[in-house]
């Protein structure tokens, strides 16, 4: 039970906080993203998930040689 307690003042702490930690502003009334300057199109995504791919295909070839390795020995 203490170490409940001891997380409470955490969980509450998120708690009141968690209306203000939204990942994006809300949309503007007319819809238009060019008004108000904002920023117009979206970021590329290819190339970020090229590399994420590259990497989760790295890390899983190395926990394959890993575990073969150990099953050798």
């Amino acid at each position: 039970m203490n170490k409940y307690i001891r997380f409470f003042p955490f969980i509450f702490a998120l708690m009141l906080t968690a209306h203000t930690l939204t990942a994006q502003p809300p949309p503007r009334p007319s819809g238009d993203p060019s008004e108000d300057g904002g920023p117009v199109g979206s970021g590329p995504v290819g190339s970020g998930l090229g590399i994420l791919l590259a990497l989760g295909a790295a890390y899983g070839a190395k926990k394959v040689y890993d575990a073969r390795r150990r099953l050798s020995e």
